[in-house]
C-alpha cells in the first residue's frame, strides 16, 4: 500500500476529528445557570421501591415529586435538557423543557423511568447513584449525582418527620401489600371450598353470606398453622422517617407466620379476590381487620387476625387416637378453653370427629376475633372517620386501589 493511502486512510481522519475536535468551544459559564438537581429533603437520601411499585399505575409519581432540577436561563427561549443516567434501577431518563426568560431561575421535576421489573426483587438494601447531566441548547453544561440508599422491597414506609417539622403519614401504603392478583389464591380458594363450611362464593351478597366466607377463610388459615410472629423491626437507620418490613401474601403462606399487618394483608388478599370489601384499621402499634357486611356498606364487622396464632390446628392430628376417637389428655386440657360446654359433653361422649373438633375450635375463636376490637372500636370510631390526624386510620382497600396498586408476586412455591 503506498504511502499517499495510508494516509488517506489512517492519517488525514485523525486530523480532521483533531480539527473538529478544537472547534468545539463552551460558551456558557456553569456558574452562570447553578445547576442543581436534588432529592426530596425529607426522606434523607431513601429510596423505598415499595412506594414506587404502589404508585407505578398512577404516572409512577408519589404524591410529592421526588427529584427536582433548578437551572437560571442564560438566554432568553433557552433549550433545557436534563438527562438521568441509566442504572440498575432506572432506564435513562430525559426531561426537555423551554426557558423563555434570561435571567428567570426555573425548577422543573424530571420523570424518572423505573425498572419496576428489578424494583420488586429487591430484598435486601443497597445503594445507587442517579446522575442529571445538563444541556442548554444542546451544549453540556453541568454534572450532578445523588447517591441514594434503597430499601428491601419488603420495607414499608409509615410516615415521615419532615424538615419543616411536619408530618407525612404513609401508612395507606399498607394497601400496596394486599395482592388479590396472586396466582396462588385460585388454588386456595379450591381447597377452602373442599372444607365444606361453604360451598361457593357469593362476595358481599347479604351478612350472614358474607360471614360464613369469613368463617371459611379463618378456618382456612388456622388450617395451615398459621402463627404469630412479629418481624416488623428494619435496618433503617433513619432519624426522620419510620418504616416496617412486612411479609407478602406468599410469604404468609409458605412460611405460616404473620404479625397483626401481615395477617390483615394476607386475609384481605383473599377476600377482594372473591369479592369482598376488606378494611384494615391502623392505630398505634397495631392494625386489625374490618370488612362490610354487605353491598351498601353501612355496617362493619371487625376480626382480630392475630388470634389465629392461638391455637395450631395441624397439630390437633399429632395428638388424635382414632382408637379412643379423642385428643391426649394434656392437650385436650390445652385446646377445651377454645370449646363450649355442650361441645366439651358431646366430646367426652364421644360425638365429635376430629374434624368436628377443628371447626368448633375454629368457629369459637372466630367469634372471639369478632368481638375482640369492639370496644376499642366504640372508644375510637370518630378518630377513625377523622382525615386530618394520622394516628387512627380507617384503610379502604376498595377505595385506596383507585390510587394504589398491588405490588407484583415475585415469590415461588
Amino acid at each position: 500500500m503506498s504511502i499517499k493511502k495510508i494516509f488517506l486512510l489512517f492519517v488525514l481522519p485523525l486530523l480532521l476529528f483533531s480539527c473538529n475536535k478544537a472547534t468545539v468551544k463552551k460558551t456558557i459559564n456553569p456558574k452562570d445557570v447553578d445547576f442543581v438537581a436534588e432529592y426530596d429533603a425529607d426522606f434523607n437520601n431513601i429510596l423505598y421501591p415499595s412506594m414506587l411499585l404502589a404508585m407505578s399505575s398512577y404516572g409512577g409519581n408519589v404524591e410529592k415529586p421526588l427529584f427536582s432540577v433548578s437551572v437560571t436561563a442564560p438566554k432568553n427561549n433557552t433549550v433545557l435538557r436534563i438527562v438521568a443516567d441509566s442504572s440498575i434501577l432506572n432506564y435513562v431518563s430525559i426531561t426537555q423543557e423551554t426557558m423563555p426568560k434570561k435571567g428567570m431561575r426555573y425548577t422543573y421535576e424530571p420523570v424518572i423511568k423505573w425498572k419496576y421489573e428489578n424494583l420488586y426483587r429487591l430484598r435486601q438494601q443497597g445503594y445507587v447513584d442517579i446522575t442529571f447531566t445538563c444541556f442548554l441548547n444542546d451544549e453540556e453544561v453541568d454534572v450532578k449525582n445523588i447517591r441514594l440508599n434503597y430499601r428491601p422491597i419488603n420495607e414499608c414506609l409509615l410516615s415521615l418527620m419532615g424538615k419543616n417539622g411536619n408530618y407525612r403519614d404513609y401508612r395507606w401504603l399498607f394497601a400496596a401489600y394486599v395482592n388479590e392478583d396472586h396466582p396462588m389464591i385460585d388454588g386456595m380458594l379450591r381447597e377452602i371450598l373442599s372444607q365444606g363450611m361453604v360451598t361457593k362464593f357469593d362476595g358481599p351478597g347479604n351478612e350472614k353470606k358474607v360471614e360464613n366466607q369469613m368463617r371459611a377463610i379463618w378456618y382456612y388459615a388456622l388450617n395451615r398453622g398459621l402463627a404469630y410472629s412479629s418481624i416488623s423491626c428494619t435496618s433503617n437507620g433513619s432519624k426522620s422517617s419510620n418504616s416496617q418490613y412486612i411479609r407478602f401474601f406468599g410469604d404468609v403462606y409458605k412460611n405460616r407466620q404473620a404479625n397483626c399487618i401481615d395477617a390483615c394483608v394476607f386475609f384481605s388478599s383473599i377476600m377482594r379476590k372473591i369479592g369482598l370489601y376488606p378494611i384494615i384499621f391502623v392505630e398505634p402499634c397495631h392494625a386489625f381487620l374490618g370488612y362490610y357486611t354487605d353491598k351498601t356498606k353501612k355496617k362493619i364487622a371487625l376480626l382480630e387476625t392475630t388470634i389465629t396464632g392461638w391455637v395450631n390446628l395441624p397439630e390437633f392430628d399429632e395428638h388424635f387416637s382414632t382408637e379412643n376417637n379423642q385428643l391426649d389428655e394434656d392437650y385436650y386440657n390445652k385446646i377445651s378453653k377454645y370449646l363450649t360446654e355442650k361441645q366439651k359433653d358431646d366430646y367426652q361422649e364421644g360425638k365429635m370427629t376430629l374434624e368436628q373438633i377443628k371447626i368448633a375450635v375454629s368457629n369459637n375463636l372466630f367469634d372471639k376475633a369478632a368481638t375482640y376490637q369492639a370496644e376499642n372500636y366504640k372508644n375510637n370510631k370518630e378518630l377513625y372517620s377523622d382525615t386530618t390526624q394520622p394516628t387512627y386510620q380507617m384503610l379502604v382497600i376498595e377505595e385506596l386501589r383507585k390510587q394504589i396498586s398491588p405490588i407484583p408476586a415475585v415469590d415461588s412455591f
